[in-house]
């Protein structure tokens, strides 16, 4: 049993520092994965190596977060849990140097089982320190709470930047190129006269990019699908396993033991099993407004993959280049980050339906447009529009949807958090496991089906619930008058 701790004046400042070490380790660790998680697609085409990657990670991030958790925790303590997860994520990195399907999707799964109690060893670090914090401060915990994670995912939100700003200056140096010189070639110059009817062919990128693009064909000749030399990519996960090296220790050194500060608290493992776990998360499935959310879930599981696999490589990587997938994610991820704080606002002058509909209109106007849309190098700036707008609808998605979890199930979000995170990861799993089977077209299709679904049902709950308000006030309103006329 630890000894209680006699918390002195600078404990305040001391939690702060141990909030403010975990956020910055976690933007250092996730610029490497979110950088070279981005690129997969698009570098590691052999086999489609890239994308059944990504569907391997999200794969085992589902099993991850059944099983492994609880178990974790309870040998290492949350501080040590999140260390060796941090190290679970390099293998995947590593694997860059030899990228082959045998060695990447391996290494992929690894990253999921670490995925699982990386995240829930964050959320108990931060709720557990916020009861001593609160106690210093005199400011209620619940406060606390959103502004530890506030505070968190101001730093989380900015890996998307520097991992992508990272991959995109290497990849767009002349590191490893080959320079060829005027005596290795021989120059032709035309004669005046056949000046005239001299043309340059242009490729038309539209007739093979966008909507049109199908991994498995061998249709893209355009140097802008060329993987770029394995110089750079050896380059870019040296750099990326150095930042996972820095962030594991930054957490080892820099964060406090939460032993210090969960004195009294019931233990970890006291806590459900894997099993009991996976029992509840499919029990929660009997409710119908757990029926009615899985639809949008799973749609926000798969539009992320499709951003993720087939935006970066069938649009962006194919028709702009892939030296310049990085700069238009980091677009993504900034809109991303602005988005969800601004939704919060919002929210709180309309209500949840507008904020709702509007990113059903942002998402029904991106898909549209993706499937009219004829990419071409010459229209750069569209490539930034799109992902601005994805990256701001993305956000309330995620933000609303996942608030909605926790208020239409009072007393059983740990159920409704496991069913919205085993079937986010369902999503995914499914869009990255086809994308090499299926053209970009059909993909879209299915995605705007997906959509349209997943409002329909998100707009049926509010329908009931707002039945259900309605019908309370009138029963509270005839109560009133019938105590009324008692009286009298």
């Amino acid at each position: 049993m630890p000894s209680t701790v006699v918390f002195g004046q600078n404990e305040k400042w001391r939690i702060n520092r141990n909030i403010f070490v975990l956020g910055f380790a976690f933007m250092v660790h996730f610029t490497a994965f979110h950088g070279a998680a981005n690129l997969q697609s698009s570098v590691n085409t052999d086999a489609a190596a890239g994308t059944f990657t990504l569907a391997a990670i999200y794969f085992s991030l589902i099993l991850s977060n059944i099983f492994l958790p609880a178990l974790v925790i309870k040998w290492l303590g949350c501080k040590w849990a999140i260390a060796a997860s941090f190290i679970a994520y390099m293998p995947f990195i590593a694997a860059q140097f030899y990228p082959y399907l045998h060695t990447l999707v391996p290494a992929g799964m690894m990253v999921g089982f670490g995925g699982g109690p990386l995240w829930c060893a964050k959320c108990t670090y931060l709720s557990v320190v916020a009861e001593p914090y609160a106690k210093l401060s005199g400011v209620p915990v619940e406060v606390l709470v959103v502004r530890f994670f506030g505070l968190f995912f101001m730093f989380y939100q900015m890996a998307q930047i520097w991992g992508n700003l990272i991959s995109s200056a290497i990849l767009s140096s002349s590191l490893g190129d080959v320079t060829r010189y005027m005596n290795e070639t021989i120059t032709v110059v035309p004669k005046s006269e056949e000046l005239v009817n001299l043309t340059i062919s242009l490729p038309d990128y539209g007739l093979t990019c966008g909507v049109n693009f199908c991994s498995g064909s061998d249709g893209h000749e355009n140097t802008n699908l060329k993987p770029p030399s394995p110089l750079k990519i050896q380059v870019i996960a040296g750099v990326y396993l150095a930042c996972m090296a820095l962030a594991s220790i930054l957490v080892a050194v820099g964060v406090d033991s939460l032993s210090r500060y969960n004195t009294g608290r019931q233990p970890m493992a006291q806590g459900k099993s894997g099993f009991q776990l996976l029992a509840v998360t499919l029990r929660q499935l009997r409710h119908k407004y757990q029926l009615l959310l899985l639809p949008v879930i799973g749609y926000i599981g798969a539009e992320q993959a499709f951003m993720a696999a087939d935006f970066t490589q069938a649009f962006v990587g194919c028709a702009y280049g892939i030296s310049n997938i990085g700069f238009v994610m980091i677009c993504f991820g900034v809109f991303n980050a602005l988005a969800a704080p601004v939704a919060g606002a919002v929210v709180k002058l309309t209500g949840r339906y507008p904020v709702m509909v509007t990113a059903l209109l942002l998402n029904l106007c991106l898909l549209t447009s993706l499937i009219l849309w004829r990419p071409d190098p010459d229209q750069w700036l569209i490539f930034f529009v799109l992902a601005a707008i994805w990256g701001t609808a993305d956000a309330v998605w995620l933000v609303q949807v996942n608030a909605l979890s926790g208020i239409l199930f009072p007393g059983n979000e740990e159920a409704a958090y496991s069913n919205f995170r085993l079937w986010e990861a369902t999503g995914s799993v499914l869009s990255y496991a086809s994308a090499p089977y299926l053209c970009v077209r059909t993909r879209l299709y299915i995605l705007l089906g997906f959509l349209i679904l997943g409002f329909a049902g998100y707009t049926i709950i509010e329908l009931m619930e707002y039945r259900v308000k309605r019908r309370h006030h009138e029963e509270r309103k005839f109560e009133l008058v019938a105590n009324k006329a008692d009286q009298e």
